[in-house]
Formats: C-alpha cells, structure tokens, sequence
C-alpha cells in the first residue's frame, strides 16, 4: 500500500471537519485500497514549525485502518486536550505523521534491567499499564528521551505511576510503527 494515502485521509478529515460541505468519500478510498479494511491501530500526530500540536491514537486495533486515520487526525486536531483546537489558519501550516501500529507484544521481564535489554530503542514502542493506569511513547519518541532511563522514567511519570512499578510486576508491551510523514 501506498502510505501517502493515509496523509491523505488524515489532512481531508481535518479539512473537512472546517468545510462540512465536502464529504470524504470512505467508498472511494476503500474500492481503490481495500488495505484500508484491515482492522489496523493508528497515531495520528500534527505538528507545526517541528513543535508538536496534536497527538492522538489508538493502542489496540478494533476499527477498519480508514475509521482509525480519520477519527485519530480529527482528535488530535481538535480534541487533544494539551492544546487548543486548531484554527483554519494553522490548517495550512500543520504537518501530519501517521504511525500504523503493529499488534503490541508482552514483554516477560525480571527487573528494569533485564526490560532494558529487551527494549530496542527506536525500533520499539512501549506500552506500560499498572494499577489501571496506562501510557506509550511511540517508537519517535527516543528522538528526544534518548536513553532507556529518560524513555522508561517519563512513560512512567505520563502514566502517572511511580517508577518502582517494575519490581511490582507492571505489564509492559512492546509495538513497532510504520510511518508516513509529510514534508
């Protein structure tokens, strides 16, 4: 599949969302990509002059790839709840990535060290749930907590959990992305 069709479908539900004369076509999408009916999970994040603006997702698949795109492009334009909805003015300015989600994978661990070895920096997301608490860092985010201590210690603080979670047996899984990002 050609991933730029996703950036498509997330800028035209944005657009959309101002315009609500045009209507996006999902038929038409669907009969020229039927990937785009696979039960996929996505991250949809927007960002403006390289600072982001928006950053919304789902963790586990439980709507066709189109659904997931559309509605996660329109939340993080306008429902992510760190920002204010954006403006027409800054529809032309945002930048749009789209990060298609692997199916997340339990990782078995004994300590925070033996997570550190499993835990391939850049190539992983991380999912952390404990105590009915939940966060993930996308696979992007080691770009700016580049080490294991800052990666794992702010998934921590996002979640709202201490970082002894891990000698209390937090669940911990691991994802990969394919992203598509614009220009």
């Amino acid at each position: 599949m050609d991933l730029r069709i996703l950036l498509d479908i997330a800028r035209k539900s944005i657009f959309t969302y101002f315009d609500k004369s045009l209507i996006l076509s999902k038929e038409y999408y669907i009969s020229n990509h039927d990937e785009l009916t696979e039960q996929r999970a996505t991250f949809v994040s927007l960002t403006i002059n390289g600072r982001l603006r928006g950053c919304i997702g789902s963790i586990e698949a439980y709507r066709e790839l189109y659904e997931d795109v559309f509605e996660n492009a329109r939340k993080a334009a306008f429902y992510d709840t760190r920002f204010s909805p954006i403006e027409m003015k800054d529809f032309f300015n945002i930048k749009i990535e789209v990060s298609v989600l692997t199916p997340a994978k339990k990782v078995d661990y004994i300590d925070k060290y033996d997570l550190k070895e499993k835990i391939i920096p850049k190539k992983h997301g991380v999912i952390l749930n404990f105590e009915g608490k939940q966060a993930t860092f996308l696979p992007q985010i080691w770009n700016d907590l580049p080490t294991f201590e800052e990666f794992i210690d702010s998934l921590c603080l996002k979640a709202g959990v201490s970082t002894s979670c891990f000698e209390q047996n937090a669940q911990v899984y691991i994802y990969e992305v394919i992203k598509i990002k614009e220009d």
